[in-house]
């Protein structure tokens, strides 16, 4: 789950990170409003999406007075914003965040990351390069020390990262007591990523956080569920919407721009049949995981999504059951939503694993219209044709 900058700052600032002073806005005149009323003398004007270079793209202005700041704020939601990480399209801006802009004397690059060959957790920390993007934490990792955890509790040499950078004692120190905040956010947050980029130090003699991205495990949720409100208020499209129905629904959904639609359990297997599809001439229509926690009934409302789809012109199933999650189930699913909706597309279906036999009997007991193959290869190629 992704939170938009305003919304990791509220929480941050619960931790006893410091943040600027800022409120979001939806329109124009109401930018214009809110520098007014919190009276800043000069504001930063911010794009609220998911994605970052933000900056090098637009999406982040600096305005002189409140006039300034409504018609930047206008031009800004007026447009999707388009930058290195959204793709061509862009995203669609529905809030921008107007926030005072704050004089600094230094800047690092500070994240917490999942390390993914010890499994544990990296508290990384550098001098800031004004290229950083997510894709690079991993690639330049400056000064990267290991947090240790114990339960929900987390320890670190944040002396020893803090000292890296030939600060002066006091800020030294003040540094150390930043990372350990940081770190302890990340692990109560179940922040798969925690990314402060700049962590400022200001002609005050303070580190605050300037920007600031968390993206939560999905997984992690149900410790979370005033999350869910976050999630509602940030997202934008429908599409995104979908996405979060789903996950309801224990499916991890992503709509994606092809014609097959995909119905697969388990994230790995998911993205290697869209290799398969790719490699035999065809594009998915969506990317799905379907987790060990779907019922028939969230089955059912997944393939209801691919089936009310237009643009799909056939569905391939590729399921390999495992010990919770059983072929009959995700048959039982589909037969659901067949007999309730309806699908006008083929159906190619791929089955192995846990139950497999008994749910190849199942979708005749159902009158799915589909064809069965044992192989993943023939079943793309199928699915493509």
């Amino acid at each position: 789950m992704n939170l938009h900058e305003f919304q990791a700052k509220e929480l941050l600032a619960q931790f006893g990170v410091p943040v600027p002073r800022g409120r979001i806005a939806g329109s124009g005149a109401e930018a214009s409003a809110v520098a007014r009323r919190l009276g800043f003398r000069r504001c930063v004007v911010k794009a609220q999406i998911h994605a970052g270079d933000r900056a090098a793209n637009g999406g982040i202005r600096h305005a002189a007075n409140p006039d300034d700041v409504g018609r930047l704020a206008s031009e800004l939601l007026a447009r999707p914003l388009v930058t290195s990480q959204t793709g061509l399209t862009g995203q669609n801006v529905r809030w921008v965040y107007i926030e005072e802009e704050v004089a600094f004397e230094r800047s690092l690059y500070c994240a917490v990351v999942i390390d993914r060959t010890s499994g544990g957790l990296l508290l990384i920390v550098r001098d800031r390069d004004e290229s950083d993007a997510g894709e690079a934490i991993l690639a330049n990792t400056g000064t990267a020390i290991p947090l240790e955890l114990s339960g929900r509790n987390v320890r670190g040499d944040y002396r020893r990262a803090a000292g890296a950078f030939g600060l002066d004692p006091q800020f030294e120190s003040l540094l150390a007591t930043r990372l350990a905040q940081l770190a302890e956010a990340a692990v109560a947050l179940d922040a798969l990523l925690l990314e402060i980029s700049p962590l400022a130090l200001t002609r005050d003699g303070d580190f605050v956080a300037l920007d600031a991205k968390v993206i939560v495990d999905d997984n992690a949720l149900f410790r979370h569920p005033d999350f869910v409100a976050l999630q509602e208020v940030g997202e934008a499209g429908d599409a995104d919407l979908t996405e979060l129905a789903a996950q309801r629904h224990q499916i991890n959904y992503m709509r994606l721009d092809g014609d097959i639609g995909v119905v697969v359990n388990g994230a790995g297997l998911a993205l290697a049949t869209l290799d398969l599809l790719h490699d035999a001439g065809g594009r998915p229509a969506n990317f799905m995981d379907i987790r060990t926690t779907a019922t028939s009934l969230d089955i059912a409302y997944a393939f209801e999504l691919i089936a009310t789809n237009p643009r799909v012109r056939a569905v391939l199933v590729n399921v390999h059951g495992g010990g919770m999650q059983r072929c009959d189930t995700i048959v039982d699913g589909i037969g659901i939503a067949v007999r309730r909706k309806g699908c006008n597309a083929p159906i190619v279906m791929r089955l192995a694993g846990n139950n497999a036999e008994f749910a190849a009997g199942r979708i005749r007991s159902y009158g799915i219209p589909a064809v069965e193959k044992a192989d993943m290869w023939d079943a793309a190629c199928t699915a493509v044709q």
